[in-house]
């Protein structure tokens, strides 16, 4: 069976920080981790069968500024690294206003230094792992999508791909969270169970 891994990087980054402060996740050894969490799921049913890794897609957004450095280790080192391809998207600067709870009045700029409030909103990074999981189906170039997130804005296009496309979506995603999307999907793992075999 055909495995495709698609990784919302700041979903798993960012629970990571918080669960695993101490270690950093090899990501080299991810891919194969998550394989065979994978196989370990399919075995417990009865369907022992021989995984193939096509690719690993990774999608992560990122300050241009900012996040030079980050964009930089994304695409040249775990970009290079097997079964990897890299999707970055960039956030834009848009004009923010803060609240005051006790108030009710909003402010645009910092009332110390004038300086005005700007947010960088993540945009584009769920339609372009739907739009992947989708046209990677239509093309039948995968039997099983391994999801690696707890976003339940995905469990639309996973009851799609298991109603209509006929492939199997497999989640991996923190305890704790995201338990929609493992409802919706046809199995599914705790990213803790492959944490021990990543960490460096």
């Amino acid at each position: 069976m055909r495995v495709r891994i698609f990784i919302d990087f700041w979903n798993f980054q960012l629970n990571w920080n918080d669960r695993v402060p101490e270690s950093l996740c090899d990501w080299s050894k991810l891919p194969g981790a998550l394989l065979d969490s994978t196989h370990t799921l399919l075995a417990s049913i009865g369907q022992d069968e021989n995984l193939k890794l096509e690719e690993t897609l990774v999608y992560a957004s990122i300050r241009p500024t900012v996040d030079a450095s980050l964009k930089q280790w994304l695409e040249n080192t775990v970009g290079r690294m097997a079964s990897y391809r890299i999707k970055v998207r960039e956030r834009h600067p848009q004009k923010a206003k803060l609240h005051c709870r006790t108030c009710g009045t909003f402010a645009e700029q910092c009332a110390n230094c004038g300086e005005a409030y700007v947010k960088y909103p993540e945009k584009g990074v769920d339609s372009a792992i739907v739009t992947d999981l989708l046209s990677l189906a239509f093309q039948s170039s995968y039997d099983v999508a391994l999801l690696l997130t707890s976003d339940a804005d995905f469990i639309p296009a996973v009851d799609y791909l298991q109603g209509t496309a006929g492939v199997h979506v497999v989640n991996a995603s923190w305890k704790g969270h995201g338990h929609q999307l493992k409802r919706t999907c046809w199995g599914s793992f705790n990213v803790e169970d492959v944490v021990p075999g990543i960490t460096r």
